[in-house]
């Protein structure tokens, strides 16, 4: 059973770092900045492949340090992100994360992770995320893929049109609830036979 508890984290308020700059980090930080470009990342490795690179100087927040990894770079963060190839060094990138409360995640380690970086569909102000609850981080890709072909970009122009009718709305709390619920329930109706 998966007991995630999913959070939408404003990730442009937060600290990130990021170590590690081959393969694996390119594909976190690209992840991070397709679901928040605004975001603070700190990269530390030795070395930056050419496509962690391109993707990092078209980012506006995305510090690079050209070094090994050092307890030194947690200081100020909220999340650490570990993808180098040395296991040994993720595994003490998440022990010093953990001695100071900060989230980490360990790539491919489940084990070593608070959280995971699941399938993410944006279709506007709409995000959904999906978790398989770190078993098949592929199964979720095709998820998302689903999802962004069925779902409308009309979508965000339903979601904006919600939100300005909500803000007409008068009464306490569970009158709004009660009113926004009846215009919403209309789209799960099911077609009666």
């Amino acid at each position: 059973m998966n007991h995630l508890y999913p959070i939408f984290l404003k990730v442009h308020q937060l600290n990130v770092l990021l170590v590690g700059g081959g393969f694996v980090g390119t594909e976190k930080l690209s992840f991070l900045l397709k679901s928040s470009p605004e975001a603070h990342v700190t990269v530390v490795s030795k070395e930056f492949n050419e496509k962690f690179l391109e993707l990092a100087n078209s980012a506006a927040h995305v510090t690079l340090i050209e070094d090994a990894y050092h307890e030194k770079y947690l200081g100020g963060k909220h999340i650490v992100i570990a993808a180098t190839n040395f296991p040994e060094v993720n595994k003490q990138i998440h022990d010093e994360a953990k001695e100071r409360f900060i989230l980490v995640n360990v790539a491919d380690t489940p084990a070593l992770c608070d959280f995971y970086l699941g399938g993410i569909v944006t279709k506007g102000n709409l995000k959904i995320a999906i978790s398989t609850n770190g078993k098949s981080p592929t199964t979720a890709k095709r998820l998302r893929e689903l999802f962004e072909e069925i779902l409308p970009e009309e979508i965000d122009e339903l979601l904006e049109n919600l939100n300005a009718y909500r803000a007409t709305l008068k009464g306490d709390f569970e009158c709004k609830v009660k009113a926004m619920n009846e215009i919403t329930g209309m789209l799960v109706e099911k077609e009666k036979a």
